[in-house]
């Protein structure tokens, strides 16, 4: 397989309902909960892509350009942008949909490094 097919495949979608417990009061996502969320769908994205241990070692932008309320839906992209010898870096965008909708827009974008361990812990070469 291709690194550009393995990159294809390794690309993840997550969905999630907002609901009000991970809600401020302004009745909007939190933003530590939403960048919870594209850290977890990153660590997928790079789990899929090496089938190694990985770790994240850096979160490089995030940027909030929508608010993401109450009772919608929202879809998480993991996309692998970058490979190194022992890094890669993720791009996650937040999608919201609207529930009884067809409206959707980009809320949230931001990228994250993970480096591949070893058992001990120690930087290693990323599987290709």
């Amino acid at each position: 397989m291709t690194v550009e097919e393995k990159i294809r495949q390794a690309e993840t979608h997550i969905f999630k309902a907002v609901f009000p417990n991970t809600t401020n009061h302004y009745d909007t996502l939190f933003g530590g909960t939403a960048m919870q969320l594209m850290d977890e769908a990153a660590f997928i994205t790079a789990t899929r892509f090496c089938r190694q241990r990985m770790v994240t070692v850096s979160s490089d932008r995030i940027d909030f350009k929508k608010p993401i309320p109450a009772g919608t839906i929202v879809e998480l992209i993991g996309k692998v942008t970058y490979l190194g010898n022992t890094s890669l870096k993720i791009r996650v965008d937040i999608f919201i949909e609207q529930m009884y909708s067809e409206e959707r827009e980009k809320a949230v974008s931001g990228e994250f490094t993970f480096v591949a361990i070893d058992e001990h812990k120690q930087p290693v070469k990323i599987n290709r």
